[in-house]
């Protein structure tokens, strides 16, 4: 029976990681807005909303998803995420249009908020307490995969088949195939569907300054890397004359490195102090942006950047992991409020995109650099006593 038991959590377990690769399929967005705004012809500050219709919804449905949650399980709302998904998936094969691609990013951007506040919980149902850190990581690390893929099957399709919009039937496909892995395996979920939940409990986790900041931390790196991603190849555009599409495989090679780095990490932070790991990747990122913004050489551009992707790969991971653990029973509270910081995607880019409009696309890389900075002041802050 116990054999039978730790074969249907392995299951369990790969299911929930082939998840993570649905996850990454948000990421797109970053390079798809370089290839809309050249299609309908769109300036900075309106190509960077779109970014915004993707990530918006996680300030607006992740409470909401928490409460769901609560009611209906992890595992089905999990399920729930993918369908929707699938369908922002079809929308913009069904028609292509400015308007639709609003829709199609929109339903993307919920599908995403759904999985994300689902998925991590549903973690810590198959695998052990000491292990959470290490395992969410490596969720990371195949959502990170995930995104390194996107910007390279972009380009490809773009160039050998004309035609860049049929990546979405690629993800279609493999989100189909993800919904029918996860219905055919039994996962025992920790007893949260009579669990109380209301805006009281929100309001309790917003005066903790202590998971506050941790919010703050997951608010401002994703805005850091979807405002990089997007500004990327616009930049490399502006200043080198570098085409769109091989500075989107920049993008690629960000992400190259994060998978590398999340892989790492799910092995480093089971052995070593999350606080000591964070403090030394900050050190590294900011160290490694500052040779981005201010070397000439096309080859150290790149290479700064392959080495910021390595440095900020694993701080999602980290913050989320130190905030469910500070609180274990209020796991689901806890991860919706923090995924409402995935909607700093929707907050940085436009801000990036409007000072880019008056000034430039290398001003505006300030901001990512003045976000690194207070990443490494949060990271001295981190508590020894609720991350391992």
């Amino acid at each position: 029976m116990k054999n039978i038991c730790l074969n249907s959590s392995v299951k369990g377990l790969l299911s929930i990681l082939f998840c993570f690769f649905v996850m990454g399929f948000v990421d797109v967005v970053s390079i798809a807005t370089s290839y809309v705004q050249q299609d309908f012809a769109l300036n900075d500050s309106l190509a960077n909303l779109l970014p915004m219709m993707v990530f918006l919804w996680f300030a607006v449905c992740s409470l909401p998803v928490g409460f769901l949650m609560n009611k209906i399980g992890r595992k089905k709302t999990v399920m729930l995420s993918i369908a929707v998904t699938m369908t922002a998936m079809l929308v913009p094969l069904i028609n292509y249009s400015f308007a639709m691609v609003l829709v199609a990013f929109a339903l993307l951007g919920i599908g995403n908020t759904i999985l994300q506040v689902s998925l991590n919980p549903l973690v810590m149902d198959v695998v052990r307490k000491d292990r959470i850190t290490s395992m969410l990581t490596f969720g990371q690390f195949i959502k990170a995969i995930s995104s390194t893929l996107g910007p390279v099957i972009v380009g490809g399709v773009a160039g050998v088949l004309g035609n860049w919009k049929l990546i979405f039937v690629v993800y279609a496909v493999v989100t189909v195939l993800s919904w029918l892995w996860l219905y055919c395996v039994n996962i025992t979920e920790a007893n949260t569907k009579n669990a109380r939940t209301g805006i009281n409990n929100i309001v309790n986790l917003m005066c903790n300054r202590y998971i506050l900041m941790l919010f703050s931390m997951i608010l401002l790196i994703v805005g850091f890397e979807i405002g990089l991603m997007t500004t990327l190849p616009k930049y490399l555009l502006e200043q080198y004359d570098i085409p769109i599409e091989r500075g989107g495989l920049t993008c690629s090679l960000y992400f190259i490195a994060r998978t590398i780095a999340t892989f790492g990490g799910a092995i480093i932070l089971a052995k070593v102090s999350s606080r000591k790991f964070l403090i030394i990747s900050m050190l590294g990122a900011i160290l490694s942006f500052g040779c981005f913004l201010f070397l000439e050489s096309q080859w150290l551009i790149f290479t700064a950047v392959f080495f910021v992707g390595l440095f900020c790969a694993n701080v999602f991971a980290v913050a989320f992991s130190a905030a469910i653990q500070s609180q274990p029973d209020k796991a689901n509270d806890i991860s919706a409020f923090m995924i409402m910081g995935v909607a700093g995607g929707a907050l940085i880019p436009p801000i990036m995109g409007g000072i880019a409009d008056v000034s430039s696309h290398f001003i505006s890389l300030f901001v990512p650099l003045l976000i690194l900075v207070y990443l490494l002041v949060a990271s001295f802050k981190l508590n020894h006593s609720s991350i391992k």
